[in-house]
C-alpha cells in the first residue's frame, strides 16, 4: 500500500475494511466499553410516541442502561415527563444538555422555556438548548427563535452556556443566531445527505469544520450524528449493520483523537420515528426497543437494502 493510499485510508476510516464481522463487533464493544463523551437519550417505549406521560420508571431503567459508557446526556423536552431525565441523569452522576423543545404552539413554547429554566435555576442543567431544528422545519421565524434564545440567555444562571441545535449549515446560513448562541450544537449527518460509508467520516469532519469557521472561534459540539442499521438508503448511503458499526467505530475515535465532543445518536431504537423519517426512523439506536445491545452478534451483511436514487 503506498503511503498516499494509506493516509487517504485513515482519514476516511477504511481501515476497518480489513476487519472480520466479528472483529468489527469485537472492536465496537472495546470502544463503548471504554466510554464516549455523550448520548442523545431516547425515553419513549414502543408504543409511545410524543405528547405521551412519560414515567420515572421507565426513564430510570433506561439511564441505568446506558450510564456505564457516557458522560454526557442530551435530552431534547421540558415537559410530559421529559423534565425527569436531567434529574435523574444528575442524580446517577451524568452531565446534562438539555433542550426545550420549540414548534409553532406559543403555549406549548411558553411551557418549555419555563421547564428548562426552572431546571437550570435548580442545577440540573450544564448546557441549555433553545430549540431543535426549529429553522430546519420552518416552525418559527429566525426572528421569533431569537427572542426565545435572548429570552433564555437573560434568565440562566451564569455557569450555564446557551446555544441552539440545527443542522450544521444552518449556522453557516444564518449569522444572527450563530452570533446569539454561547456555543454551537451542530447536528452532523453524512448518511443524510447520501455520502457512503466510505468517506462518512470525512465528510463528517468537514460538516464539523463548515460550523466551526461560522462559529468565529465560538465552541462547536456536534449534537447528533449516527447511521442506522436498516430500512430505506439513500443514494450511496447505506443502512446495514456493518456500516453502522464502522460509522460508530470512526466517530468515536475521531472524537478521541481530536478532542471532538460528540453527542451520538442514539440510544435506543424508537419505532414512532418511521411516521417522520420513513421505515430507516426505527433503527438509530445503539440498544433495540428492548434494551438490548445492537451490533453484537449480528450477522454482518450488507445484502437485500433498498435504496432512494
Amino acid at each position: 500500500m503506498s503511503n498516499r493510499l494509506g493516509k487517504i485510508r485513515a482519514l476516511s476510516g477504511g481501515h476497518l475494511d480489513e476487519k472480520t464481522g466479528k472483529g468489527l463487533q469485537n472492536l465496537f464493544k472495546r470502544v463503548l466499553k471504554s466510554g464516549i463523551h455523550g448520548i442523545c437519550f431516547s425515553p419513549y417505549e414502543e408504543g409511545q410516541e410524543p405528547g405521551d406521560q412519560l414515567s420515572e420508571k421507565q426513564i430510570r431503567r433506561r439511564l441505568e442502561v446506558i450510564k456505564p459508557y457516557t458522560k454526557w446526556i442530551r435530552s431534547f423536552s421540558c415537559t410530559d415527563g421529559n423534565e425527569l431525565i436531567p434529574e435523574l441523569a444528575k442524580e446517577m452522576g451524568m452531565k446534562t444538555l438539555v433542550g426545550a423543545w420549540l414548534g409553532d404552539n406559543a403555549e406549548i413554547n411558553e411551557r418549555e422555556v419555563s421547564g428548562l429554566l426552572r431546571l437550570a435555576n435548580q442545577g440540573y442543567v450544564d448546557i441549555a438548548a433553545v430549540g431543535n431544528e426549529v429553522m430546519y422545519r420552518k416552525d418559527l421565524t429566525e426572528d421569533q427563535l431569537l427572542k426565545y434564545m435572548q429570552q433564555v440567555k437573560a434568565a440562566l444562571p451564569n455557569n450555564v452556556p446557551m446555544g441552539y441545535v440545527d443542522a450544521y449549515y444552518e449556522f453557516v446560513n444564518r449569522p444572527k443566531i450563530t452570533e446569539a448562541c454561547d456555543v454551537i450544537l451542530a447536528n452532523c449527518y453524512p448518511y443524510w445527505e447520501g455520502c457512503s460509508i466510505d468517506y462518512a467520516l470525512i465528510y463528517m469532519k468537514d460538516m464539523y469544520h463548515q460550523a466551526q469557521r461560522a462559529g468565529q472561534g465560538k465552541k462547536v459540539i456536534i449534537t447528533e450524528t449516527g447511521w442506522p442499521s436498516e430500512g430505506e438508503g439513500i443514494h450511496g448511503a447505506l443502512p446495514s449493520y456493518e456500516n453502522a458499526t464502522k460509522y460508530f467505530i470512526n466517530t468515536q475515535q475521531w472524537s478521541i483523537e481530536e478532542d471532538i465532543e460528540i453527542f451520538y445518536f442514539s440510544s435506543f431504537d424508537e419505532s414512532w420515528k418511521v411516521g417522520t423519517e420513513g421505515d430507516v426512523g426505527a433503527y438509530w439506536g445503539l440498544w433495540d426497543m428492548d434494551e438490548k445491545l445492537k451490533y453484537v452478534n449480528k450477522s454482518m451483511s450488507l445484502k437485500d437494502i433498498k435504496v432512494y436514487f
